[in-house]
């Protein structure tokens, strides 16, 4: 009895992972039916030129970490903006800061590209934010 208990258990929770997992995109078949894994492979390539900037590149140096800390700490502290806005690549090397990665709307583009600016320094700060079409 209890072993039919446990694997009744089991295939609730199975059962129920996959219900909460299909609603979040985590599903292995898209809307055509085709099965296809998510990734930004084709997205990325429009930021793989020869001197593109990637995070990994960023040094851990005390200048850099702390101007992507406080670029970092000030975007996620502002509530009004979107998760989008809150997760832009901040890639500082050399105390020159590039922002990276997609937001909601064009103010969230300017909040974003302020705090920076005001951090860093507006000459020092090249944005790559783009606006999502959402």
């Amino acid at each position: 009895m209890q072993s039919c208990l446990r694997l009744m258990r089991g295939s609730l929770l199975s059962l129920s992972l996959g219900v909460i997992l299909s609603g979040t995109g985590f599903s292995a078949e898209n809307e055509t039916g085709s099965t296809a894994a998510p990734d930004n492979t084709e997205r990325n390539k429009t930021h793989d030129g020869e001197h593109a900037v990637t995070a990994d590149q960023q040094k851990n140096n005390e200048t850099d970490v702390e101007i992507t800390r406080k670029i970092r700490r000030a975007i996620t502290s502002d509530k009004s903006l979107s998760t989008y806005a809150h997760n832009v690549k901040i890639i500082a090397m050399n105390g020159a800061v590039t922002l990276k990665g997609p937001v909601k709307s064009e103010k969230e583009k300017t909040t974003v590209e302020a705090v920076a600016n005001k951090v860093a320094g507006t000459e020092k700060v090249t944005s790559e934010i783009e606006v999502s079409a959402q």
